[in-house]
């Protein structure tokens, strides 16, 4: 058994076990907007359910670690003490990640992550359509846990509306924990899914990642590739130069030179998805290009 002190722990060290070992935590998708009606979408995994009556959820927005700085949505919440609370599902998670990506202060993460905003009934900040469960919250208070770098924020909401897709409903009108399909986070790029255990999703990068709505049309509109694949392909800096597509169209396969050469739209993307699912982004967007050269 390892034993430690806290107080002897770089904060990264720290930061590590404490999330590797707390897990899974569920996810907060928190939409606000600053004082000046900008919007921002960010997922905190510091984040549960505490009260029924009154309805309380509690998320954490923490101070960086690495240069002490705080979050546009502490920023918002301490400005106009609104926030909507939506649950992140499977089918969401690679969008999620993508928006957790640190854009410039203004820039909405709905339309760098290619989701859809809701308007909300209580609150100015809207909800996320594709999010199955929605909670509408006034911010009663914010407790800060210190003011060094790895400080957390305890942003305590109070539900004053709540949206449940009827999809995720059982028989008996409760919430099927296997149709909510909710995702949870772990340690390092590790997440977790109740019906299927484990998986991994890269963290985005500390670079920008050109975003969903940078996407040719073509793509953004596929009727093939899901949100999770749009999610992946949205998280690149740059796209495949000339010279390297086309050396992954002279060592392409049988089935991928016909593709690119013959196939429809349709055959692009499900072989573009193939690759996604291998984790192989850099090929899937070879392929993808491969026809405009």
């Amino acid at each position: 058994m390892k034993t430690m002190d806290p107080r002897e722990l770089p904060t990264p060290k720290l930061h590590g076990y404490l999330l590797g070992a707390v897990a899974p935590r569920p996810i907060c998708f928190a939409s606000t907007v600053d004082g000046e009606g900008n919007v921002n979408l960010s997922p905190y995994s510091f984040f549960n359910v505490f009260s029924a009556n009154p309805p309380i959820m509690v998320f954490s927005p923490a101070r960086r670690v690495r240069d002490n700085t705080t979050k546009h949505t502490l920023e918002n919440v301490l400005e106009t003490k609104e926030v909507v609370i939506n649950i992140v599902t499977h089918s969401m998670v690679q969008q999620m990640s993508l928006s957790s990506t640190e854009y410039p202060k203004g820039v909405n993460e709905f339309i760098k992550a290619g989701f859809t905003e809701v308007k909300s009934d209580v609150v100015t900040p809207p909800r996320v359509k594709e999010s199955p469960a929605q909670f509408e919250c006034k911010v009663n208070e914010v407790i800060a846990l210190g003011e060094e770098g790895g400080a957390g924020n305890l942003v305590i909401c109070e539900v004053v509306k709540l949206h449940i897709d009827e999809a995720i409903l059982d028989e008996k009108g409760t919430i099927d924990p296997a149709k909510l399909d909710a995702v949870a986070r772990m340690g390092g790029n590790w997440y977790s899914r109740a019906k299927d255990g484990m998986f991994e999703v890269p963290k985005p990068l500390r670079s920008l990642g050109m975003g969903i709505d940078a996407l040719p049309a073509s793509i953004r509109n596929s009727s093939v590739l899901t949100g999770n694949d749009l999610g992946m392909l949205g998280n690149v800096e740059r796209l495949p130069t000339r010279d390297e597509i086309q050396h992954f169209i002279d060592s392409a396969s049988e089935t991928e030179q016909y593709v690119m050469a013959s196939g429809s739209d349709e055959e692009l993307h499900t072989r573009a998805q193939e690759l996604l699912c291998e984790g192989n982004i850099s090929h899937a967007w070879k392929l993808l290009l491969a026809k405009e050269l």
